[in-house]
């Protein structure tokens, strides 16, 4: 009966919350009389200035609204998550909002997670406008709930956003529909050491259009998914990369300095090809000169010789003649590495650079820093064997990273947000 009354409350205050009305939408839960169903409505805003925000629960009020028993890592049986495909798990929640092209970004409503529905003219299924985003959320061993840098996913989202001609999501709205998201899922955050609960912010343009220009209206939504090891093994088991020598991922002036859908979709016929061949995932080279090396296609890569740690360059910020990503764990490792006393060089690396190499490991959000095992070009191989999976400075980064992301280890940068 109390977890009735919360749950009842809860959804009630939901319905509470608001946006503007100038052509930016938000959607709201609607308790309908029997208990546990739900339908959305847009409401309506008449009467707030362009631009003012409308009353809504923050973290602190949703979490107790929501009731401590909800946030126990309750879900499911957290020694089959494992055994499930990375990403497969639905949850109980999400968060949806609309805006039009001219309007402005407003808090969106947290919803049952269930499909989004659009037009086939929606830009997004015709033009490919859209960008997602990659985090994660972590339970310490206390029980607390943990985001880790999220005010970078929002900068990368804003410039993300203005590359493919959308209006930017405000990134204090960013942060705080996923720290909603997170808390309204928080029963599907694994316990300590048993995974994270992947964290998918996208925004596509869903208003229809046919004729090639931005869309008239756009949809910022979150949702998750609790997620163990991105690789086969466990998250230290080495894995296997081809250097492709075929396609390759981005091009200066195009968008691979962003988190564009199209990036992606172009990268699968390879990556599917490289696994047929037994590879875990590539390596991709310069468009140019397919010599240098870039990126793999969830990650970023890094090389390690003696004391110095060698990884691609980039200037950031959404700078069109990047074709790296910006990664959010990259800029991590580099300050990680630097504090432990490595010198980390941000220069062109030639290929070839990995055969003379003493260990090498990509990082991510989704793959954390994992060692790379061997990397083949054109049938030549090179193999790295370290007792553990790791070589000595890949162990270390990943000690120090995983333990300031989960609490393990104290956090001198300010990075990680407590959601409770």
């Amino acid at each position: 009966a109390q977890m009735q009354i919360l749950g009842r409350l809860s959804w009630v205050a939901l319905t509470l919350m608001a946006s503007v009305d100038t052509g930016c939408y938000a959607f709201s839960p609607v308790v309908i009389p029997s208990f546990g169903l739900r339908a959305t409505s847009q409401i309506s805003c008449k009467g707030l200035r362009v631009g003012q925000v409308a009353t809504r629960p923050g973290v602190m009020g949703l979490k107790s609204v929501l009731g401590e028993a909800s946030h126990a890592p309750m879900a499911m049986n957290w020694e089959d998550l494992g055994s499930k495909p990375w990403g497969s798990i639905e949850t109980d929640n999400m968060y949806v909002s609309e805006c039009s092209a001219n309007g402005q970004w407003t808090y969106g409503q947290i919803k049952p997670y269930g499909n989004l529905e659009v037009s086939p003219r929606a830009g997004v299924l015709n033009y490919g406008q859209g960008i997602f985003e990659g985090m994660k959320a972590q339970r310490t061993a206390d029980g607390r709930i943990v985001l880790f840098r999220p005010d970078r996913n929002a900068r990368r989202v804003g410039y993300g956003c203005t590359r493919n001609c959308m209006p930017p999501v405000p990134a204090e709205i960013f942060v705080q529909a996923v720290k909603d998201t997170v808390l309204a899922n928080a029963k599907w955050v694994p316990p300590y050491g048993k995974g994270s609960l992947y964290i998918r912010p996208i925004v596509i343009g869903t208003g229809p259009i046919l004729g090639l220009a931005p869309a008239p209206s756009y949809t910022f939504a979150v949702y998750v998914s609790p997620v163990g090891s991105y690789f086969k093994g466990s998250q230290m088991t080495p894995i296997k990369l081809k250097i492709e020598d075929q396609f390759s991922r981005a091009a200066p002036g195009g968008t691979g300095g962003t988190k564009s859908i199209g990036n992606y979709a172009g990268s699968l016929l390879p990556q599917v090809n490289a696994k047929k061949a037994g590879f875990d995932n590539v390596l991709y080279l310069d468009s140019h000169e397919s010599k240098y090396l870039e990126e793999v296609g969830t990650s970023n890569v890094f090389l390690v010789k003696g004391q110095r740690i060698y990884t691609p360059p980039l200037v950031g910020g959404g700078e069109p003649s990047d074709t790296i990503l910006e990664g959010v764990t990259r800029e991590s490792v580099i300050q990680v590495a630097r504090d432990a006393g490595y010198e980390v060089v941000e220069e062109r690396i030639p290929y070839g650079a990995l055969w003379d190499a003493d260990e090498a490991f990509t990082v991510g959000t989704a793959v954390v820093v994992s060692p790379i095992g061997s990397v083949t070009h054109k049938g030549e191989v090179k193999k790295w064997e370290f007792a553990g999976g790791a070589g000595p400075a890949t162990a270390k980064i990943y000690d120090t990273l995983t333990g300031i992301q989960s609490g393990r280890l104290p956090d001198p940068y300010g990075w990680t947000v407590y959601l409770d």
